[in-house]
């Protein structure tokens, strides 16, 4: 794979010496800041020049002058850093766009909730600046408190929440997605009192010495709650979800986007946006393979959008300890005993099926899989594939393989495997992960991109979003640093230069895409996808990575994303777009919110919203 890299690379080279001589007009061409091509034949260059989105030449500024005409664009980067797009390796733009449009919650660096009077505050001020948000769909709505992060060390109950409305029912969402909390008028829209049962699967908590409803409720008592706002969606809305996620993803560099699982509502609302051609960026989904029956990936994108292939799910997450490991957990989640070690979301027979659909249909299979018992699952799967489809050349994915032993690294070189890693863990939990989840000694090996590139591998590194935000400068500082939140890096050996992380979220993301040809760095034949950039990652010191802004997005040499000069940070828009975890919980497939898996453990809270999109409310 890197000699079929070096190979175009060369050949791009020899097609930029040849277009600087031609008599063509460029469109436009950037100059003024240093270019990062991510292009090992020509690493940097002075100015860009661009027809019919497509680059036509790279080099000099004196050279790519000369294609200047009388109506050619100067676009002067008054010295800041252009690279090409972003290339998202795994994402969720359509929940994402729930994310990014609600109330941001969270706790700092990613937004203010500090302390639930600041929560208040927040959700107050979002409120008041998105009044036609409010009368379209009823509800204020936030995301992404986490009550460990709280001064209070609590979570807000219906009493804190009241003082945000007592007429308008206000339901928030916790940043870990098992659950949430309403105030007294959402209780009573849902019909919630002190006769109210507990749902199969799910917890209303109680005041203290009570019955009455505290307004905090856990997995389908909280699935209840969220199915009264779904039952406002329509189309309208989850389209707008879809069109707030890809512009939140331009917000952050990404040029091309992803839907890492996508079913029912979500995959018709994408094909709606991208047919009344409100796609900002290019997006791709991949239908749950468990889910969708009729699954038809192509190549070839209609207006910014197509279906890339099938996702697989096999186990959860790590830090909310439903991840499938070898090795018993650091510390047992409560109610567990000493030795446990997480658990499959699937049996190895529907992961036989799954992954010999996939490659007896030709598609490419994006698997979720965290924990290594849970890799092995895959690679004893694929191995069998492999087997009966020798030729088969659909490069097949591992989703975050945040627990893989080194011995799994060969054998996933060997089937021909990309990693998609999640290094951007090391800073959000990384602590979590060392205290209670792995223990200090695997802990330091949570997503090796080390021992991936002592194989000669290529992988991507992402977000997750919504897990967090799809922070690109996050991303790459993580992949970097491995810094977590407390300043301990997490695995020395597993850093990676900065050279090396932004092509596992350019060119190697778009080699896992298949679209290699068409994306990923600054050559003659790409489409002219780039990113403007505050300052020149290659010469900022590794600490202050994540401070880098992302000023420009541009897509196909349209302008798609251009910071505000006054923001400090990306603001949330109303919500759906109308106007401008560490608690383990059971995902075993007898329990009963097996089903809810979705990507394993990501943000069962919006995976929930999903499904009460998709579903009817579940019986009291």
């Amino acid at each position: 794979m890197l000699f079929l890299l070096l190979s175009l690379t060369s050949r791009s080279q020899a097609a930029t010496e040849a277009t600087v001589e031609s008599d063509v007009n460029a469109d436009t061409i950037y100059q003024g800041g240093p270019v990062i091509t991510i292009n090992d034949a020509q690493p940097g260059a002075e100015a860009v020049a661009v027809k019919d989105g497509i680059i036509i030449a790279v080099g000099a500024q004196a050279q790519i002058e000369r294609l200047k005409g009388p109506q050619t664009k100067v676009h002067d980067l008054q010295g800041k850093t252009l690279l090409p797009g972003f290339v998202d390796s795994h994402g969720h733009a359509y929940l994402q766009g729930v994310q990014a449009t609600t109330a941001n919650l969270l706790p700092p660096p990613d937004g203010a909730g500090k302390d639930i009077p600041a929560l208040v505050s927040l959700l107050s001020d979002w409120a008041a600046n998105n009044q036609d948000a409010i009368e379209k769909v009823g509800w204020i709505v936030g995301f992404g408190y986490d009550d460990s992060q709280l001064a209070e060390q609590r979570h807000p109950n219906r009493d804190d929440l009241d003082k945000v409305s007592t007429e308008l029912p206000v339901l928030i969402i916790h940043q870990s997605g098992h659950l949430g909390a309403g105030n007294s008028k959402a209780l009573e829209l849902a019909g919630v009192t002190a006769k109210t049962p507990d749902p199969q699967g799910g917890v209303f908590r109680r005041r203290e010495g009570s019955n009455e409803p505290s307004g905090v409720s856990e997995e389908y008592a909280f699935f209840y709650l969220l199915s009264k706002l779904a039952g406002r969606f329509n189309d309208e809305i989850n389209d707008a979800l879809v069109e707030a996620g890809t512009k939140q993803l331009a917000a952050f560099g990404y040029t091309t986007g992803q839907e890492g699982r996508a079913t029912g509502a979500g995959l018709a609302a994408m094909s709606r946006v991208a047919g009344k051609g409100n796609l900002p960026i290019d997006l791709v989904a991949y239908p749950d393979i468990l889910e969708v029956e009729t699954i038809q990936p192509t190549l070839d994108y209609q207006n910014r959008y197509r279906v890339g292939g099938a996702k697989l799910t096999i186990d959860g997450s790590p830090q909310g300890k439903t991840a499938w490991l070898s090795e018993p957990y650091h510390v047992p989640p409560e109610g567990r005993e000493q030795g446990y070690r997480g658990y499959a979301a699937v049996d190895q027979a529907t992961v036989d099926t799954a992954v010999d659909k996939a490659f007896a249909n030709g598609w490419q299979i994006l698997t979720h899989a965290n924990g290594d018992a849970a890799t092995d699952s895959l690679i004893s799967a694929l191995s069998k594939a492999r087997e009966k489809y020798p030729s088969m050349k659909n490069r097949p994915v591992l989703i975050h393989g945040q627990v893989l032993r080194r011995d799994q690294v060969k054998k996933l070189k060997a089937l021909s495997v990309f990693p998609s890693l999640f290094p951007m863990h090391t800073f959000y939990w990384g602590d979590w992960h060392r205290e209670s989840v792995l223990g200090p000694e695997r802990a330091e090996n949570i997503s090796p991109t080390g021992w991936v590139l002592e194989e000669g591998m290529m992988f991507g590194t992402h977000h997750d979003a919504p897990v967090a935000l799809p922070d690109s400068m996050r991303v790459l500082s993580a992949t970097v640093t491995r810094t977590t939140r407390s300043g301990r890096v997490l695995g020395p050996e597993h850093k990676v230069p900065v050279l090396t992380a932004l092509k596992a979220m350019t060119l190697w993301p778009a080699w896992q895409h298949f679209e290699e040809q068409q994306k990923g760095s600054i050559e003659v034949g790409k489409v002219a996808d780039f990113v403007v950039l505050s300052e020149n990652p290659l010469e900022t010191p590794e600490q202050d990575l994540a401070d880098i802004k992302v000023l420009k997005t541009i897509k196909a040499d349209q302008l798609v994303y251009e910071r505000p000069s006054d923001v400090t940070a990306i603001s949330t828009p109303a919500l759906f777009g109308l106007v401008r975890g560490s608690e383990y919980h059971d995902h075993s497939p007898d329990a009963p919110t097996a089903a809810l898996g979705g990507d394993g453990c990501f943000n069962d809270a919006l995976n929930l919203l999903y499904r009460a999109i998709n579903s009817p409310a579940p019986e009291l």
